[in-house]
Parts: C-alpha cells; structure tokens; sequence
C-alpha cells in the first residue's frame, strides 16, 4: 500500500499499489546508489538557495497585499494581481515540494521536519494573504468581471479560474471570514501530519520468522512484500502479525482519523454545505451523480467480484477461502524485474501513446527524478510530486523487483507524464490537475502494461500470469477502492449528524462492509475480525473522499486503453488533450469530453463486463487442462 501526499495547494496523484496475481519474488539486494535517488538540487542548490526563494515569496506576499480592493480599479490592475497571483502560487508549490521531498528520503531526519515545518507556515502565509481575492471578486460581480475581460485581452488566461470564484458564491465568507478560515489552516492540517510521523517512524514493527527461517521487520513495505507469500501460513502470520500491530493503535489512530472527519466537518458547515461530502466534490465541480452511480454499480455487481474469490479458491486449491488469500499468486512465478527491466517493459508497453510520449517518458525515466528503492526511514509506499512547475515531477517508489514493482513503476510515471504534459501545454496557474482525471492517467499505463504483457505472452502459463494480473487490478482498484469510499460515506456521515467516533467503533464499520464486500453471508469468504483495522492502515482517509476517484478512474481508463489500442480515430489525440488540459476545465467535463461519461452507469458496466470475460477466458484456459 503507499502513502499519499497533499501539498498545501492542490491534491496530487498518488496511488495504492496494485496487488498483482504474481508470486511476490524475493527482492534482489540492489545497491541503493546515488543515481538511484532524486536530484533534489535541481529543486535548490542548497539551504541559501531555499531561504532566498522564500525571502522571495515575502516579497511577492507583501505586493499582494496592496491588491486588497483594487481588483476592479481597471483591467491592467486585475491583471497584475492575477499574475502576481500565480507567481507567488508556484513558488509555494516550489518550496513545498523540496520540504516535501526531503523529508520523505528520511522520515527521521530533524532537517526535514523542520523544513516541512517551515514549508507549511510558508503555504499558510500564501493562502492567508490571498483570502481576499475571491471575496473581492465576488463583490464585483459577474457583469463587472465580463467588462473587464472585455477590455484586456491578456485577462482571458484568467477568465476560466474567474468564472470558477463566481461559481462558488454561496460558499465564499467574506474577507474576514476567509482570513478567519486561513488563520486555522495549520491547526487542521495536524491529524495528516501525526498519522504519517507514527505510521513511518515511530510505530515499533514486529519481526516474524518465516517457513524458510528468514527474519523479517515487518514495517510497511515489508507487509506489501509478504502478503502475498506462496506459503499459507506465512501470510497469515503477516496478516495477524501486522493488523494486530495497528490494533495495539486503535484508539491512536481513531483519534487522528476523528480529527481529520471533524475538521472536514466544520469546514463544511462552515461554508453551508449540506455535509462533507457536498463540499468536497464541489471543489473540483463533481456531480454528486459520479459518486452515487459508482456505489449503486459496484453493490449490483459484488456477484463478479464474488466469482473472482471463487475462481481464486479454486486456483489456489483452498476451500477456505480467506482475506490473507487474497494476494497470494494464482499461478507461481520466480521471475524478477530488476528496474531496467521494469523500464523496459513499461517503454514498450506504452508505445501506442506515439513516439514523442515514449521518447519523454525515456529520457525522464533515466534522469535523477525518483528515490527507488526502500530504506530505513524512507517514507513507505509510492507516490508521484508534479507541483514544481519550473522544473520537473518527482516520483517516490519502494521498488521490490517483483511484477507489482513495474506496475506501480508504471503507475506513477503515467502520473509524471501527466504533469510533464500539462506543464508544457498549460500556465503554471491551469497545470495542476484534479485526482479525478488524474488517476486516469496512471491506470490507462498499467492497462497497457497488461495488455502488452498478454500481446508477448508465450504460453498459457504466462497468459494466466498476466489475465491474474488484470482481474486483480480490477479487484484491486475498482472494488476494492469503491469500498474504502463507501467506508468513508459512513464515518463522514456520522460525524456529519454531530456524533462521535471512536477507532473501535470505525473497525466495526469497516467490519461489515469488509464482511459485505467479501461475501461472507453467501459463504465466499470468511473475514476475521482483526483484519477490520485495515482501515487504520489506509491513509487516503485523511484526504476527504479521494479514494473513490481510482474506482472511477480505472473504469474510465479501460475505455481509454481499449480505444487507443483498437486505434479508434481521434481516440488517442482526445485521451492525450485531456491530459494536456491539466486543470484549465472541470474534470468531469474534461473527461466526458474526451469520450466517458462517469456519471452513468455505462463504464462501470463495461468494466464489470470485461472482468467477466477475463474469468471466462481463465476458466477456458482451465477447462482445456481439464481441471
């Protein structure tokens, strides 16, 4: 599982790692050498560097101030405090992301911390001394804001974020309001921050010995590894090992987590939402049909997902089908991918993207712009940084050399293209990207991943390998993600009405949906309580309903992939604009745009369709064996 990261400006692309149908191979001990780590110089030279660019955003933050009331004085003066605007917003960006980043290479090191620190005064700084610039636009009003877009031709760059201010009227407070609202920013963002310090470094991992005698922290990346161990009884002692871990921080981590929903809350309250949920999708413009239509689709069709368990019980010989089961590998494999064949098999793979694709994702992918491999301390998971628009995305992996490894080495360069692209053709104010279209970005690379490794397949044994792959990234992103999000539509609802919650009272929320999901009342798989601290261990629940926007866009990336390999006319030019388009459009529309509607049932239908048919083409394949 990976972490995720949320810059103080805009939601990045980060992702769960897909548990894949492959046998977790032992990693390949790999010298963890100075080309194998981000460049972080290319960010700053050094310390004198950073304090200059933040002496810098003082500058530009005290310029700003004088733009309090002057926004409609004339077009020219609008004008100059927008650009002023995005300046000082790409600085933060800028200035956050090397905080970031180097905290995360070393999760213990003082250095770090403080500079996240300092990072977020300085994003705090920014959004306080800009509080005033949507209340001041609202008070000029639309009919004063067209005129004045009528007479510079340069504010058109503007006129999308302008429209998109006015949009949020009825949520805006006034320019007191929102200084009040700014002034709290750092208070509320402490749940995030306490959750990552004690899950990464300060959580003592227990060490469990192996069948095969082998010693093992199980920390993180440690459980990812191992969860899917060929041995039963070693994934269920990783599984009892690990959960119960997070079980001795239930309370803890219900704390945090509570802290998280009641800050969501307030704000949501605050801005006269009707709940959370309301506030968090009309940031990026979402019709509340997108959410519902995902949840009532994926409850209608648990009966293909309960067919997976059951062709899994069958592949794996077990008649007990249990949740340590779920990763084990459906057909072994000792084979690794060493990273250059990880970057080999990802190049390939997305060849049907055009040479100028393939040629950037090269030479980015051979420059110092990822940390690989897992280390002491190193922040878990994976995750791709795209706000330094000046220079380049940065990408965390914990790299194993199995084939999850090139998944999420895949995943997270689709993410990085998606930002080289959106940096190319946008202004740094329209570059970011809503998560929404994001993660389509990173799970249309690993459908080609798939659909690649099927086109080279040699046997049936390999396609099987690979079709395991793809009902599991199904499973994995699709269902597995839409639950986590029918999880959080619950605690949130909760604390929406004003109730408490505690961490034991979140396990047995998250124990029946698990138990739902899962089928256990139709006899499919039995869940063990203790494995309901899962939702501990997800920390996608402290950015408010994120999660469910994988489920959304794997379904919208099925169909992206399917189009462009068919080589549909204009598919391929459609898929690569919306990416290009970053955040200058909704991204509902930008996605509708380019061919999918995810707002009817009709892609989830095709997805539960094409998951089907895997299983069909599996159990033909089984059949002809005669199994």
């Amino acid at each position: 599982m990976t972490t995720f990261k949320r810059p103080a400006l805009t939601l990045l692309a980060l992702s769960f790692a897909l548990a894949t149908a492959f046998s977790a191979a032992p990693a390949i001990a790999q010298a963890d050498t100075v080309a194998d780590r981000w460049d972080l110089s290319a960010l700053y030279q050094d310390d004198a560097a950073f304090n200059a660019d933040a002496t810098q955003l003082d500058a530009q933050l005290k310029q700003l101030a004088a733009c309090r009331g002057q926004l409609g004085a004339s077009a020219a003066r609008l004008k100059s405090c927008l650009d002023l605007y995005a300046e000082a917003r790409k600085r933060v960006g800028r200035l956050t992301s090397y905080a970031s980043q180097y905290y995360d290479q070393d999760t213990g090191d003082s250095k770090g911390n403080q500079l996240n620190q300092r990072a977020a005064l300085l994003g705090n700084g920014f959004a306080q001394a800009t509080t005033f610039i949507q209340p001041d636009i609202l008070a000029l009003g639309s009919k004063r804001i067209d005129a004045l877009l009528a007479k510079d031709k340069g504010l058109q760059l503007y006129r999308f974020q302008l429209t998109s201010m006015l949009r949020n009227a009825p949520h805006t407070l006034d320019g007191a309001g929102e200084q009040l609202l700014a002034q709290f920013g750092l208070a509320t963002r402490s749940a995030a921050s306490v959750y990552r310090t004690l899950a990464n470094s300060e959580v003592p991992w227990p060490t469990v010995k192996l069948s095969n005698g082998k010693q093992v922290r199980l920390d993180q990346a440690a459980y990812t590894k191992y969860r899917g161990d060929d041995n039963r009884d070693d994934r269920k002692l990783v599984f009892d090992t690990f959960f119960g871990k997070w079980k001795d921080y239930e309370r803890t981590f219900g704390e945090t987590l509570y802290g998280q929903l009641k800050t969501d809350a307030a704000y949501a309250k605050v801005r006269h939402y009707a709940d959370s949920q309301s506030a968090a999708l009309d940031s990026d413009n979402l019709p509340p049909a997108v959410y519902q239509t995902l949840i009532a689709q994926t409850n209608a069709n648990l009966p293909t997902l309960h067919r997976y368990f059951k062709l899994r019980a069958r592949m794996l010989g077990v008649t007990d089908l249990a949740y340590y089961d779920i990763y084990a590998p459906l057909m072994k494999s000792e084979r690794t991918f060493p990273l250059a064949e990880g970057k080999r098999m990802m190049l390939a793979s997305v060849a049907p993207l055009g040479p100028d694709y393939v040629n950037a994702l090269t030479a980015a992918a051979n420059a110092r712009w990822m940390d690989v491999y897992p280390r002491p301390r190193k922040a878990a998971g994976a995750y791709m940084n795209g706000e330094a628009y000046d220079v380049h995305p940065f990408v965390l992996l914990n790299y194993t050399d199995n084939y999850e490894a090139v998944s999420t080495l895949t995943h997270e360069w689709g993410h990085a293209m998606h930002s080289v692209l959106a940096n190319k053709a946008q202004p740094s104010i329209y570059a970011p990207y809503s998560i929404f279209v994001a993660e389509i970005a990173s799970t249309t690379n690993e459908a080609l991943l798939l659909e690649h490794q099927l086109s080279v397949a040699k046997d049936d044994d390999e396609r099987l390998l690979y079709l395991g792959a793809a009902l599991e990234g199904l499973r994995g992103t699709f269902f597995r993600q839409a639950m986590f999000a029918e999880f959080e539509a619950a605690i949130h609802g909760k604390v929406d009405k004003g109730e408490s919650l505690t961490g034991e009272q979140m396990t047995a929320i998250y124990a029946d949906i698990l138990k739902r999901y899962h089928g256990e009342a139709q006899g499919v798989m039995k869940i063990d309580p203790a494995y309901a601290l899962e939702w501990a261990y997800v920390p996608h629940f402290y950015n408010g309903f994120y999660v469910f926007q994988y489920a959304t866009s794997i379904a919208a990336a099925q169909d992206f992939a399917q189009r462009i390999l068919a080589k549909e006319p204009g598919a391929l030019q459609a898929y690569l604009k919306m990416l290009g388009s970053g955040g200058s459009a909704y991204p509902y529309e930008l996605v509708k745009a380019a061919g999918v509607d995810l707002a009817t049932p009709k892609p989830y239908q095709a997805l539960v369709a094409r998951m089907n048919s895997i299983m069909d083409r599996i159990e033909a394949i089984e059949s002809k064996r005669g199994k």
